[in-house]
């Protein structure tokens, strides 16, 4: 079982790629500081996911930090896409560069794709295909390979929930996030539009199952078992 070493200091990130890597039968040790980061690597991994935006040190400089010593393969996370931080963190020695938001399916993707260039054989893969994919450039999300029929309103919500799966969004936050006007729209615009969403996906998906869970008294969140 390959083991990961993820650095990252964002609790709900760090959750869900914890949960997508080990359901892809990955062994996961996690940290949130560049200093834990270096104590833990005198144990044995195949491939460490750092965050750029640490708190006690760049992801970029723990990657330094790490080439002075070993070759483990690195696959850097960030929010920032400029094409100057993709060139240095691979000329650091990063082996590949992931945006946030992104999908914890196509991070495991990755991981795997860097192992086997590595010469080290990923486990397989899972055989239980994703309920939802988003496709932010096409601007479409479909469900067990079929494209949803969303509106605008629709489209964006589920994007915006989907962007952090398992965190929970209130109905003000969900509000800011799909309407232009927040403003002109009420609490139960959001329920309305969350059972619209609700019967399409379910129309989609084998005996109906539904990711988007109800937090009573808090808001929304999207199962991450769902990407």
């Amino acid at each position: 079982m390959p083991r990961i070493l993820l650095v990252e200091d964002e609790t709900s990130i760090a959750d869900t790629l914890v949960y997508a890597l080990e359901t892809e039968h990955f062994e996961v040790c996690h940290t949130t500081t560049a200093g834990e980061a270096l104590e833990k690597l005198h144990h044995h991994f195949d491939l460490a996911i750092l965050d750029v935006g640490l708190p006690d040190m760049s992801g970029f400089d723990l990657c330094s930090e790490i080439r002075k010593s070993s070759s483990l393969p690195v696959l850097f996370l960030t929010a920032r896409d400029s094409e100057i931080d993709r060139i240095l963190g691979l000329e650091l020695g990063g082996d590949d560069y992931v945006t946030k938001p992104f999908s914890p399916r196509e991070v495991a993707a990755r991981v795997r794709a860097i192992l086997r260039r590595m010469g080290n054989p990923p486990p397989p893969p899972t055989s239980e295909p994703s309920t939802l994919n988003h496709n932010p450039s096409a601007m479409t999300i479909s469900c067990h390979g079929k494209p949803l029929n969303l509106t605008a309103h629709e489209y964006k919500l589920l994007a915006a929930l989907m962007s952090q799966p398992g965190r929970i969004f209130t109905r003000e936050q969900i509000l800011i996030k799909a309407w232009d006007d927040p403003g002109s729209a009420m609490d139960r615009t959001v329920d309305a539009h969350i059972k619209s969403l609700r019967a399409k996906i379910r129309a989609q998906t084998p005996e109906g199952k539904d990711p988007i869970e109800t937090r009573r008294g808090l808001g929304y969140t999207l199962n991450p078992d769902s990407l």
